[in-house]
């Protein structure tokens, strides 16, 4: 596997630590189905997510906040 595809899944714990949460709001966005993810084999093996689908869930969940609402003319 190229260095490029492994950086391409991310960890639960990697989430954690970009978005400064605890692990078991991710394992609920992801038990959720807002989060999608693929279980390695068991609980030990843990849940990797795509990178792709970690932005695409930032941009759903997230991509509003900070905007500054619309000024009435």
């Amino acid at each position: 596997m190229a260095e490029s595809d492994r950086d391409d899944w991310l960890t639960v714990q990697e989430i954690t630590q970009i978005l400064k949460v605890h692990e078991e709001s991710v394992r609920r966005w992801i038990r959720g189905g807002e989060l999608p993810a693929i279980l390695l084999g068991s609980a030990k093996g843990g849940y990797r997510i795509r990178r792709a689908d970690f932005d695409q869930f930032m941009g759903d969940k997230f991509g509003a906040m900070g905007k500054a609402a619309p000024v009435a003319a």
